[in-house]
């Protein structure tokens, strides 16, 4: 569910692509033979048959592309993470360095979540560095490294496991691994996440995780624009908005991770919904918008998955509603007062649950401001919100990107 729609990156615009890369420099880390890369995808996007470590974070290869308009040097990585058994598994993305020199100990590192965009290989944001994440230039001119995972699946054999939490999480954390691993990107171990939408659900997990998972990292903050949670309510909301198709996504996405046992389609599509399931590979957000919203819902989806044991304990396990621990890093979440995708309601309740657990928490809605308008509005508040952990300062921030924006706390 949720996010920030990218354009679909079109075959002629791969094809361009392709030439480009072609051109840049690459530089692998192992020689091991490689499988071909998805269809349309330029050489870089080959797996190698064999990882060159199992080890999550893992630098698999990086190659510079072109950075027009980025204020820094872009790299396209692919490295090792995690799967939701804890296999390995090769995942790709963008690493951007600032053209500022490194301070003692590396640059901090913002690593970005994206939200939904499709679940394919041409998917893949670090197929368009330039429109990867928002506004990166304004945390580039902080002196700040930023790292984008496209997610498993994007990029790479399979497709994403969408809203498949702690998948993504990994993917994000690991990338500022590979970060560290990349000649001349300077990255420090202090890092923050940022995530909105689908990417908001990604940095819950990650502020879930973050600590345990990769101990020889330091999270020091975590910002989650409109994260999803209380799922049993947004799929009572999206079953009649024109986003419903989010819902199909999401009963896929959960099949690719766990399985047909664990998750057997069976119990929640219909015979037409699973004969559409091949959309999904075949184009992004739009067209699988295009292809299912056509249906009435009731043709696709054949029964609440809340109503099907095995289907409701995933969706237990993967609402940020439900994490229990607390993580010693601040929480920030953001969101529009407008937002047409996630009842505003639904993070009143997270933020509510966090502090239940002894979480630090902020929510800033921003009056009047829809799903992805909120991000330009709220951007100069976040990156003071940011610059403020990584200087070691707690003290709350207050947002003046727009007036009235209503600011709670565990305190209020």
């Amino acid at each position: 569910m949720f996010g920030i729609r990218i354009r679909l990156v079109t075959v002629v615009a791969l094809g361009v692509l392709a030439a480009t890369v072609a051109a840049c420099s690459s530089t692998p880390t192992s020689s091991a033979s490689k499988d071909a890369a998805p269809t349309g995808l330029p050489s870089f996007y080959s797996v190698p048959s064999r990882l060159p470590s199992t080890a999550a974070g893992t630098l698999v290869r990086s190659q510079e592309v072109p950075s027009d308009g980025i204020h820094g040097h872009v790299y396209r990585v692919m490295y090792v993470s995690e799967a939701v058994n804890g296999r390995p598994t090769a995942v790709t993305g963008l690493v951007m360095v600032p053209d500022a020199p490194p301070p003692t100990g590396g640059y901090p590192v913002v690593t970005w979540g994206h939200g939904t965009n499709g679940m394919a290989d041409q998917c893949a944001p670090s197929l368009a560095p330039n429109q990867a994440v928002p506004l990166q230039n304004q945390l580039l001119d902080q002196g700040w490294v930023v790292t984008a995972s496209d997610y498993q699946g994007e990029g790479t054999p399979g497709l994403l496991p969408y809203l498949v939490g702690v998948v993504a999480a990994r993917n994000t954390v690991d990338i500022v691994r590979a970060a560290r691993q990349l000649p001349g990107a300077h990255a420090g171990k202090r890092y923050v996440v940022w995530g909105h939408s689908e990417g908001g659900q990604t940095a819950m997990f990650a502020l879930a995780i973050g600590t345990s998972y990769a101990p020889d990292l330091d999270l020091v903050g975590v910002v989650a624009g409109a994260p999803p949670s209380q799922f049993q309510d947004i799929y009572a909301f999206l079953k009649t908005s024109p986003f419903r198709y989010y819902l199909f996504m999401a009963g896929a996405g959960f099949n690719v991770a766990y399985g047909s046992a664990a998750a057997p389609l069976s119990e929640v599509l219909t015979a037409r919904g699973r004969s559409l399931l091949p959309v999904l590979g075949k184009g992004c957000a739009d067209y699988i918008a295009k292809e299912t919203n056509g249906y009435p819902l009731a043709e696709i989806v054949k029964a609440d998955p809340f109503t099907v044991p095995a289907w409701r304990t995933l969706l237990t396990a993967n609402d940020p509603g439900n994490i229990s621990v607390p993580s010693t890093a601040p929480l920030l979440i953001i969101q529009g007062g407008a937002d047409e995708q996630i009842p505003v309601a639904t993070t009143a309740l997270l933020e509510q649950h966090e502090c239940s657990i002894g979480q630090g928490v902020e929510r800033w809605i921003y009056p009047g401001q829809d799903h992805s308008g909120v991000i330009p509005v709220s951007m100069g508040d976040m990156v003071h919100w940011i610059s403020d952990r990584f200087a070691g300062r707690l003290d709350a921030v207050a947002p003046t990107g727009e007036s009235g924006v209503e600011v709670t706390s565990c305190a209020s």
